[in-house]
């Protein structure tokens, strides 16, 4: 069954993918395992008890499980399994495609996008740093296609990346013309930059996403910010408005200091792709929790991304 479709009583027999795996301890401090298993339906949480190395290591995140559990529906925590049995599945005992979580759209129509409006951008340099970083040649395209675009929160998953950058660069695009004083063209450069730091602050693994040394120690604001600069400065005549313009919105673009932004936006262009990029990041939560929902629920779990739990209008009115 896929995990979508489990409720209470039911008999799990399968192969599920560890999303995330952390060790807790009990009131009485006996370590235990708290997991995410998914398929890439949703996911479903699970206690682990009496744990050990050896079932930390069968847990880790990105192992494929091959588990026979059953399903149990608590009013207030949701929907978990009961685990009665798990070893490590074999190759042959699984599809990975089947366990891997992903965008709706497929990644070569939102390259087509992406395509569409980089070549939308005017201004020469500004078209000509887009190139250097994306352009279908460049070192740093197949990694920013790849990437995820978070470790848990929102699009943490392959193309999620892609996927959250276009969604803000589209969105910055439609909003700019809106208000007088935007530069279109900064705006959207900015917006499909502003997360370039990931590439160096994520693994690569797409079912173990994790922080690299690099993105632990340096955080993936400057390691972004060091990467587009470091390309700026090597290209001739680059106007040095825009050179504060783009690296402006890439410092700034979390909003607060307290989010990890070294500066607050302060430039029109930069306030919007701020917004953009929270909206995006917030809508993003949603999409998450709906994949995770008990069947005939309308409401998720309590989540810490967006300080409650997340109702779905959808799923009650088709009760």
């Amino acid at each position: 069954m896929a995990v979508k479709d489990l409720t209470g009583g039911d008999r799990f027999d399968g192969v599920l993918m560890v999303r995330a795996s952390q060790t807790r301890e009990t009131k009485a401090g006996k370590p235990f395992l708290k997991v995410e298993l998914a398929d890439k339906t949703g996911g479903i949480k699970a206690n682990v008890w009496d744990s050990t190395p050896e079932l930390e290591a069968l847990y880790a995140p990105g192992t494929a499980v091959k588990l026979v559990a059953s399903v149990e529906e608590h009013e207030r925590f949701g929907r978990s399994l009961k685990i009665a049995d798990a070893v490590k599945a074999t190759d042959g005992e699984y599809d990975p495609e089947e366990l891997m979580d992903g965008p709706p759209v497929p990644a070569a129509e939102m390259e087509k996008d992406l395509r569409g409006l980089s070549a939308s951008v005017e201004q020469p340099h500004l078209r000509q740093l887009l190139d250097l970083v994306l352009g279908p040649d460049a070192e740093t395209w197949p990694p920013y296609r790849d990437a995820p675009a978070a470790k848990r929160f929102h699009q943490a998953y392959k193309h999620g990346l892609l996927e959250h950058c276009l969604s803000v660069s589209q969105s910055v695009s439609d909003v700019a013309g809106n208000f007088p004083g935007i530069d279109r063209d900064l705006a959207v450069t900015g917006a499909l930059l502003h997360d370039i730091g990931k590439l160096d602050a994520y693994t690569t693994d797409p079912n173990a996403i994790d922080f690299t040394d690099d993105g632990r120690l340096q955080g993936e604001i400057p390691l972004g910010y060091f990467r587009i600069r470091t390309l700026i400065e090597g290209i001739d005549g680059f106007p040095e408005h825009l050179n504060r313009g783009v690296c402006h919105i890439i410092l700034s673009h979390h909003g607060k200091l307290e989010h990890g932004s070294p500066v607050l936006p302060l430039s029109r262009e930069a306030t919007l792709v701020h917004m953009m990029d929270h909206l995006g990041g917030q809508l993003g939560s949603f999409d998450r929790l709906e994949k995770s929902l008990s069947p005939g629920s309308a409401w998720s779990d309590y989540d810490l991304a967006i300080g409650g739990g997340a109702w779905f209008a959808s799923a009650e009115s088709a009760d």
